[in-house]
């Protein structure tokens, strides 16, 4: 799979994950952005590339910024997950190195 269509997948699940969250059928989110719900179940599976115009819409009908679609880091493959992991912990201080250390313990348990 391309990249770019990967992040059409990823970005489709994180509307649909938002979507559920605030208990939103696709209809309900499609009549607040006027989309239509055909158009936005292919966005949510990663088929159409919206245009920036549409991914306003959907944030402020989703009452989230427009950085919060891109936020997916829970649907990244297992090696993908595994680089946003590192570059985090690469880019913490020894305090939230040792409470990363503390939660992945208790998760590991």
């Amino acid at each position: 799979m391309k990249r770019g269509d990967r992040t059409k997948e990823l970005v489709g699940k994180r509307i649909k994950e938002l979507r559920r969250a605030k208990k939103m059928t696709q209809e309900e989110l499609a009549e607040k952005t006027n989309i239509s719900a055909k158009y936005l179940s292919s966005i949510e599976r990663g088929l159409e590339n919206p245009t920036f115009d549409t991914i306003i819409k959907l944030a402020c009908a989703l009452d989230v910024d427009v950085p919060e679609l891109f936020n997916y880091p829970q649907h990244l493959p297992a090696d993908d997950l595994m680089d946003y992991i590192t570059g985090l912990l690469n880019h913490s201080d020894e305090k939230k190195l040792r409470l990363a250390a503390k939660i992945l313990k208790a998760l590991c348990m």
